[in-house]
């Protein structure tokens, strides 16, 4: 009978009070501040006139399965009358409210009418979920609402949403500005002093008009920082809250002037077939590297005061490279947090290269005014190598690397000139990512490049240090061989997995008494019984109500107990309340936000209030780790509390196009910054023994658009200096418990079905030692039904090459995934021994649970280091 954890008291609990507490005294760091001419921070509370569609519609975070269902979420609205405000336009939000409401009603009425046509029980809920709306609808602002708000100083809401299953539009409304926003910032620009733009956003958006019209006095990335945002925004408006966040994309001037935008998703009618053939020029490598002018460049941000920094020494040990850098707060009247970014400009040889790339980076604490701290930052100069197709290696070309320090791609000073010597290969490897279709050919640099000004200079008087191919490692891997299956053995009990847990009987005997039946069920998860199609969309468990899945209960009677697994990454993501019944079964009283009855049955009611943390982008651009491990404990925690064992969560998806529509579940354009983060976040909830991550979605997963079957076409150096770089982080700094594959394919294979990604780069080459569970549906025929394409040119993945591939667990589980894996088994398609083999990896994983009593900490079971430095 399963054991239910959650509360039966309907007050607020402590722990979440604390943890709304503890998200709102960091997340002013995670907020930019775009433009300032002194008027924020606000000397005061009081009256101010409230505008804008996210004024009381806050959006808290995304759509689909990365939204978090809580207690209560505060607006900005109330957010400001809670901080002391007087908001004097509630009639004009009032209205407001009521042109959103048509809009919603209108929006839903279709999704109503869909599921009907469908039949067969379809959840319109289920349907919205995966179809995000763009809201739209604005009010239009009067004299009369001017005259009423008796204020000279207006804050106007900018908000955007998005999630899963749809990108985003570059039209007006979403992408660029409406017609209407633009009118109404226009007409409060001329009729208040202060006029505050506030962007409730999870992605870029089009900001010429926020620079153009005058009058707009501060631009503010609020961002979307989980239920607290009302609180958060006022905090940062009266100064409580000191802004000290970095961009983590490049925010164009044109949305075109992204490479990728002309065959972005549905921008060229065709989501079949995606081209990157961009290359490694994504987000700033592509702007520095082809000199185009962006409208706000990676890792800008502003602060309430000003700093100087200054390059105290740069030292080259080996193949070590640290610099000293002196960080001083300027101003003289606010404390602040500044943020130092170390860029390398490689030479081009035989490889064209960027004209830079963010290699390591570093926060100060919070400075006082006149205040000072060195922050010494080490990098390895391994890391400069790129990736040579050719010869199958990562390269260094002899030459100078330029090291650059600042606090923007485009604000950064020479601080030295290291030469190397002769041509090095660090890594020597295997191609594993050929195109069938034929290779794309990567855009080439052509042109001048953007340049610092006074570069030239800079380098001549910079220090001059030498490298030596000498001092570097070449490191070179070995890739698995087929496998081998265990010999059959006779035991003289059938065995309990208890007995392994108790170190009574190894993980191999336990595997070798297993039928190659229970083999199968053990790598398909627990709704294989179950064929209802809502049931498996997000909220498909059976014993924690609203977890997306499980692990098979088929094997209770050897004594295997279920891993929960929940959705992520804004926290986690479980049905609020649910009646628990005589029977020990439970009823959720709402699924994916909807109530399942208006009558509650008999039971014991239980709550299950989660807490929203800021989405990942948001927590990126405070490029402070220890500040995201933060945030990672905040969900291990809650995560102990309910019982949920592994959290589908960080999203870490490179930003390749700001269009994508999960963008807001993702940290960065750039790898370093996505690889950094997502360690922080395993870290902060791998802290809690034996809970833990699984990072998604591995790999090139970067548009919604016929996300399930599409093909992602990518050259090998791309993939594995972009697309890849940001996973190898990772789990080389943290040893995440679990991966989860992407929907779409790579180079025409399913991300699932993809050997060479989840065996030789995964587990080969990076160490990966947890197991690797499919996307919900990747396997099933029912993903058709959520494709808005009529004819597909792909077919889903295949459950049988999963096993193949080492995709250990299949999610949520149906019997033809079952009966595939039996059906590849006997047509020779797998063998016993890749059964076993994702068994081995199962199991070997949930001995280290909370689920059993030899839980530890799980990085350091695996022989990893579980903390780092934010170098």
């Amino acid at each position: 009978m399963a054991k239910f954890l959650a509360p039966t008291t309907p007050e607020i609990s402590a722990r979440e009070t604390r943890h709304m507490d503890a998200v709102r005294a960091l997340a002013s760091e995670c907020m930019v501040l775009l433009r300032n001419d002194g008027t924020l921070p606000l000397k005061r509370s009081g009256k101010i006139a409230l505008f804008g569609n996210g004024a009381r519609a806050t959006v808290k975070g995304g759509t689909g399965s990365g939204d978090v269902y809580v207690r209560e979420t505060v607006n900005v609205e109330e957010g400001l009358k809670r901080e002391g405000f007087t908001v004097t336009t509630k009639n004009w939000i009032d209205r407001q409210e009521a042109c959103a409401k048509a809009e919603y009603e209108a929006y839903r009425a279709g999704f109503i009418k869909q599921a009907e046509e469908a039949g067969s029980g379809v959840n319109p809920e289920m349907l919205m979920m995966l179809s995000p709306m763009t809201p739209m609808a604005l009010a239009e602002i009067t004299e009369e609402d001017i005259q009423a708000s008796d204020t000279d100083t207006a804050v106007y809401v900018l908000s955007r949403n998005s999630g899963e299953g749809k990108d985003r539009l570059a039209v007006k409304g979403d992408y660029e500005l409406s017609e209407m926003e633009v009118r109404n910032l226009e007409f409060l620009s001329e009729r208040y002093e202060k006029l505050i733009v506030l962007l409730n956003i999870g992605g870029v958006i089009d900001t010429k008009p926020l620079r153009n019209i005058p009058g707009i006095n501060a631009v503010v990335l609020s961002g979307q920082m989980g239920n607290i945002t009302g609180l958060t925004v006022a905090d940062l408006l009266l100064g409580k809250g000191l802004p000290s966040g970095k961009l983590t994309d490049t925010w164009a001037e044109n949305y075109m002037d992204y490479p990728s935008s002309e065959g972005f998703g549905m921008n060229d009618g065709d989501v079949q077939d995606e081209y990157y053939t961009e290359g490694i020029y994504t987000g700033y490598r592509y702007f520095d590297t082809f000199n185009v002018t962006p409208a706000y460049e990676f890792g800008f941000g502003l602060n309430y005061t000003d700093f100087e920094i200054r390059v105290k020494e740069v030292r080259s040990e080996g193949t070590t490279v640290t610099v000293a850098v002196d960080v001083q707060n300027t101003g003289k009247e606010y404390p602040g947090k500044e943020v130092v970014q170390l860029y390398v400009s490689a030479p081009a040889g035989h490889l064209d290269k960027p004209y830079q790339e963010l290699r390591a980076f570093a926060k100060t604490k919070l400075l006082a005014p006149g205040e000072s701290e060195t922050l010494t930052i080490a990098v390895s100069a391994a890391s400069f190598a790129s990736y040579c197709e050719r010869c199958a290696s990562y390269v260094l070309e002899p030459g100078d690397y330029i090291i650059r320090i600042g606090n923007s791609s485009r604000n950064t000073h020479v601080a030295a000139v290291l030469t190397l010597d002769e041509r090095t290969v660090t890594e020597k490897l295997t191609n594993l990512f050929k195109d069938p279709a034929g290779q794309v050919q990567d855009l080439k640099p052509s042109g001048e490049s953007w340049h610092a000004p006074d570069e030239e200079e800079e380098k001549a008087a910079a220090p001059h240090l030498e490298l030596h191919s000498a001092d570097f490692e070449t490191k070179t891997f070995s890739y698995q061989g087929e496998p081998e299956a265990l010999p059959k053995r006779e035991f003289d009990h059938v065995l309990q997995f208890d007995e392994v847990a108790q170190w009574k009987v190894t993980e191999e005997e336990f595997i070798q008494q297993l039928s190659d039946e229970e083999l199968a069920f053990l790598c398909v998860g627990n709704s294989v019984d179950n064929q209802g199609f809502n049931a498996v969309i997000g909220a498909a468990a059976k014993t924690l109500p609203g977890a997306a899945g499980e692990t098979t209960g088929k094997l209770s009677a050897r004594g295997l107990r279920q891993m929960e697994l929940c959705d992520g990454p804004a926290g986690l993501r479980l049905t609020p309340e649910y009646i628990e019944t005589p029977e020990g079964t439970a009823i959720p009283l709402s699924v994916h936000g909807a109530a399942v009855t208006a009558d509650v049955p008999d039971g014991i009611h239980h709550y299950q209030y989660l807490t929203a943390i800021p989405i990942a982008t948001q927590l990126a651009s405070s490029w402070d780790l220890s500040l995201v491990e933060r945030c990672g404990d905040i969900v291990g925690t809650e995560m102990e509390e309910f019982g949920a064992t592994l959290w589908l969560a960080p999203g870490m998806n490179i930003h390749r196009n700001p269009l994508c529509g999960r963008n807001f579940e993702y940290y960065s354009e750039d790898p370093l910054l996505a690889g950094k983060c997502a360690a922080a976040d395993t870290i902060g909830v791998q802290k809690h023994p034996g809970f833990g991550t699984t990072i998604k979605h591995y790999l090139a997963n970067s548009q919604e658009d016929n996300r399930m079957f599409t093909n992602s076409h990518i050259s090998e150096r791309a993939i594995r200096e972009i697309y890849a770089r940001n996973f190898r982080i990772a789990v080389q700094e943290a040893q995440p418990m679990s991966v989860m594959t992407s929907y779409n394919l790579v180079n025409g294979v399913h991300a699932a079905n993809n050997k060479d990604s989840v065996t030789r780069l995964l587990r080969d080459e990076w160490g990966f030692e947890g197991m690797v569970m499919t996307d919900w549906l990747t396997t099933s025929e029912r993903s058709k039904m959520l494709s808005a394409i009529t004819s597909l040119k792909y077919d889903k993945a295949d459950p049988a090459v999963c096993v193949l591939a080492q995709n250990d667990l299949i999610e949520p589980g149906e019997m033809d995934d079952y009966l595939g894996i039996l059906d590849g088994l006997k047509k020779g398609i797998i063998s016993r021994a890749h059964l076993e083999v994702c068994a081995g990896h199962i199991l070997r994983l949930m001995l280290r649970t909370h689920l059993y009593a030899n839980k530890s900490y799980y990085a350091e079971v695996e022989g990893q280091n579980i903390t780092f430095t934010t170098l």
